[in-house]
């Protein structure tokens, strides 16, 4: 990769990222941009970047980030790009994830790719993690997503499990359950008025992610009520499956993932299992869950990869962090014959982001006309 960028990375674990006659310079991981100590020192690692690329000879050619305008990175990205004279190229978060998957690889070529993360900002406006994409260098499309569940209370349902499972009784057509169901866990109250919010979709904006799926998994086997660390929730499932994988490890998945018409994965059929389970059958429906979602995210790619002539897959975000969905998923795929590969050096999650970021900017500088500032969908399997 001849080309210079800078890229500024994630929200969460945040790290900037040079490229520089082809060799990958990190700056420390930083943190969440939530915190102002963190915001500083990514100011202080850009501006260490950028001195690294000038001393080389070699002066930064765009500074790439994320689409989300509010971030800080998006930002100061936008501020350090105006102040050098060049583009600041925004790249979709999982386009993003994707891509740092092939970089690191050096994969040639179109590949397929299932990005499973907690959120990231979609084309659309909408909270994205469950993605199926296409993507060749700069170009890539959305070819399909997990069916979206609402978020009762936004951001804050992110935050308590229950809120997810209660909007998966509600996408079931049960939601009239549940005021009884979660009333004991967190006041009647509370689980009545998330009822009426998901009922009149009240402050419900809809996502796809798959974080927010092992959520309300987890929420509907009781595992989880509130979580006061990132994926407590989904940890404290996939624990439930693994235990009970090891001591029955020729256990089905649970049937009822679909793949629809318009390609999204739905994984409301799943649900019933989990919510009749009761406290003996939690570790065996989490492990039903597990089969089940990994099947149906492999069966999704294969198709897609039939589909568009690819024979890589590349799995990004943090949700591979999952032993059990890793595995699976990489076992299924290769044994339909495909090339599946995961990140390396920094791990499946945010840490690593800003190489994709980097990657992607630097192709569409490649291929395009320096004012195009913006990553943009094409069709598929050109």
């Amino acid at each position: 990769m001849s080309t210079t960028v800078l890229a500024v990375g994630a929200w969460l674990k945040n790290a900037a990222c040079l490229v520089l006659d082809g060799r990958v310079h990190w700056s420390p991981v930083h943190g969440d941009l939530s915190d102002p100590a963190a915001c500083e020192a990514l100011e202080r690692s850009v501006q260490a970047l950028l001195a690294q690329a000038d001393a080389a000879g070699a002066p930064v050619q765009a500074i790439a980030h994320d689409l989300h305008p509010d971030f800080f990175s998006t930002q100061l990205a936008v501020q350090l790009a105006s102040s050098l004279g060049v583009p600041a190229i925004g790249v979709q978060h999982h386009h993003a994830h994707i891509a740092a998957v092939v970089a690191e690889h050096r994969i040639e070529g179109p590949v397929i790719g299932l990005a499973l993360d907690g959120v990231g900002l979609g084309t659309d406006g909408q909270a994205w993690g469950g993605e199926l994409l296409w993507v060749d260098g700069a170009q890539w499309q959305r070819l399909g997503h997990l069916t979206p569940l609402a978020l009762p209370g936004g951001d804050r349902a992110a935050r308590e499990p229950w809120r997810m499972a209660a909007s998966a009784l509600h996408a079931l057509g049960r939601g009239d359950e549940i005021t009884t169901r979660f009333a004991p866990q967190v006041g009647e109250a509370v689980a009545a008025g998330v009822q009426q919010m998901l009922a009149k979709n009240l402050n419900c904006p809809a996502t796809s992610s798959t974080g927010r799926w092992f959520d309300a998994a987890a929420g509907a086997l009781g595992l989880s009520v509130r979580q006061s660390d990132e994926a407590q929730a989904a940890i404290a499932l996939e624990a439930a499956a693994a235990s009970w994988l090891a001591l029955y490890p020729d256990t089905t998945a649970l049937p009822g993932a679909v793949i629809d018409t318009q390609n999204r994965l739905d994984l409301r059929g799943l649900m019933p299992a989990l919510f009749d389970a009761g406290p003996d059958g939690a570790d065996a429906a989490a492990a039903g869950f597990h089969l089940a979602l990994a099947d149906a995210l492999a069966d999704w790619a294969v198709r897609a990869a039939s589909e568009c002539g690819s024979r890589d897959v590349c799995l990004g975000g943090g949700c591979f962090f999952n032993r059990i969905l890793r595995e699976r998923v990489t076992t299924r795929l290769q044994a339909a014959a495909l090339r599946v590969h995961r990140p390396i050096d920094k791990g499946c999650g945010d840490a690593g982001l800003a190489l994709g970021q980097d990657w992607v900017a630097a192709q569409q500088l490649a291929v395009t006309a320096p004012q195009e500032h913006t990553t943009k969908e094409t069709e598929p399997c050109a």
